[in-house]
């Protein structure tokens, strides 16, 4: 059913994105592919014919540009790579030049998927490729996965990417932490389908459990959802026997490394780890 959904929400992605000003037809607004080592740009100048052409982007993260020597490219987009440029040829060189740049050529780039997925791996990619597109690769979702998804990256960005070396939660070499729910994923919401970057980490952790004991069809362990109540855990346990009672429940509870035992409601929040107890029913 997962899987069904995600590839659905691929569908919806694609279809409703549309062209914008800040981002190239098709690609979320909400990060822009950044250009690295081994890309081939297509730049077009208008009216110069000589300037128009394709450029590989070179291990130091510039391209050689005729009357510029080496224009730094790395870790920018193709907008931002169209400024530049566009800065630096009417400094003296061009009259109000219009410059359009493509990306024509992708290098290779490596993806990392830890956690609660089907098969976490190193995934090679190429093109701009999205958050979903890679955990469908991964097989999806595990049933024990939790419904935020964090993406890590490195700090420096492009140019601190090493070969072969996952950023992984509270390594001091990444800084920024990018979150998205499933439920984000599922709906299709653009702004949660993030294109990746080289040396991102998809880590997808293990979802937070409680526990439902006594009269109840299905006693066991369940994966705990935000704002989860008493009520929605006993539902989730496959509700009360018909022995079972809605008074006297009883919660379990770590407080400071000691389990105390609480009266419940059924509007009581449930917390990780807590136990539900539910009693007989008095006759």
């Amino acid at each position: 059913m997962v899987n069904f959904l995600l590839s659905l929400a691929v569908l919806i992605g694609f279809q409703a994105a549309t062209p914008a000003p800040s981002a190239p037809a098709g690609q979320p607004a909400n990060a822009a592919y950044l250009v690295g080592p081994n890309d081939v740009l297509g730049i077009k100048v208008l009216g110069e014919s000589d300037l128009s052409s394709t450029y590989a982007v070179d291990s130091d993260g510039t391209i050689r540009f005729p009357f510029l020597d080496r224009v730094p490219v790395a870790g920018k987009s193709v907008q931002e790579i169209e400024f530049v440029l566009t800065k630096m040829l009417s400094d003296g060189f061009l009259n109000r030049p219009q410059i359009s740049v493509v990306i024509t050529s992708y290098r290779s780039r490596s993806i990392y998927v830890l956690g609660e997925v089907r098969n976490p791996a190193k995934y090679n990619i190429e093109g701009q490729t999205t958050l979903l597109e890679v955990i469908a690769q991964a097989g999806s979702f595990t049933p024990n996965a939790a419904q935020t998804i964090n993406i890590l990256r490195y700090k420096e960005g492009l140019t601190g990417v090493p070969h072969g070396s996952p950023v992984v939660p509270g390594d001091p070499r990444g800084a920024e932490i990018l979150k998205v729910t499933q439920e984000d994923l599922r709906e299709g919401r653009l702004t949660a389908n993030i294109i990746l970057q080289d040396g991102d980490t998809i880590f997808v952790p293990t979802a937070e459990k409680f526990y439902v004991l006594g009269f109840v069809k299905q006693p066991g362990q369940f994966v705990l959802q935000p704002g989860m109540t008493v009520r929605q855990a006993i539902s989730v346990a496959g509700g009360l026997t018909e022995r079972g009672s809605d008074r006297r429940i009883k919660i379990i509870r770590k407080v400071k490394n000691k389990d105390v035992e609480l009266d419940a409601s059924m509007s009581d929040l449930v917390l990780p780890n807590d136990t539900i107890r539910v009693p007989q029913r008095l006759i």
